[in-house]
């Protein structure tokens, strides 16, 4: 049994660590039940939970989030359009992403795989300083593709400039955060404005004399 400031209680039973855990007003968990005898610790459950889920949602935005694009090419595609292609790809790879080449072969196009496999040797070539294979070339129905992945030197930059990111926007959360005090602390210091004096009330009007009556 350890105790909610994580001293030891000893062993005890079921009904007395719940006593003593209903005395705290906190929740009896079972941390390791492997152990012999189980270890149970007293706690605030709810809070426990919600300091997970913040630790999980923390290591969440630290992680970097690698998306897969697929790029399509044909055996005899145009050079301009295979460049332009490229480009993209290194692009997308150079952010930390993997791309996926793909080759579709039309009609008797599926004839001549030669074709799709010197396009894909291209691909490697032309990006041979950012990538790296990491699913060679394979058949799917009328399609050949493969995996290109970003080199370590790459794939660090990437984390680095996504770490680099997250540090600036909480230097930007902590200022707005700071700035947001500021204010309360100017708001509540500041004198209350005085009041404009009230207006003295309007004299009554003055009752007007009987008109005398014609005789």
């Amino acid at each position: 049994m350890v105790g909610a400031q994580g001293e030891q209680l000893g062993v005890l039973s079921i009904e007395q660590a719940l006593e003593r855990a209903g005395a705290d007003g906190l929740d009896l968990v079972e941390v390791n039940p492997m152990a012999k005898p189980p270890v149970c610790k007293i706690m605030d459950y709810g809070r426990f939970k919600y300091e997970e889920k913040k630790k999980t949602n923390e290591a969440k935005k630290k992680q970097v989030v690698v998306k897969v694009k697929e790029v399509k090419l044909r055996p005899k595609t145009e050079e301009h359009d295979y460049d332009f292609k490229i480009r993209n790809v290194r692009t997308f790879i150079e952010e930390g992403n993997k791309a996926k080449i793909t080759i579709m072969f039309r009609g008797r196009e599926i004839t001549h795989r030669e074709l799709g496999t010197a396009v894909l040797d291209d691909v490697v070539q032309d990006l041979k300083d950012v990538a790296i294979v990491e699913s060679t070339p394979r058949m799917e129905g009328r399609q050949m593709f493969m995996i290109l992945s970003p080199n370590a030197k790459v794939a660090q930059k990437a984390r680095d400039a996504h770490r680099q990111a997250l540090q600036e926007q909480e230097k930007a959360k902590a200022a707005r955060a700071k700035q947001e005090e500021q204010d309360e602390k100017a708001k509540s210091a500041s004198p209350s404005s005085p009041r404009p004096p009230a207006s003295a009330p309007a004299p009554a009007p003055e009752a007007l004399a009987p008109h005398p009556s014609s005789t």
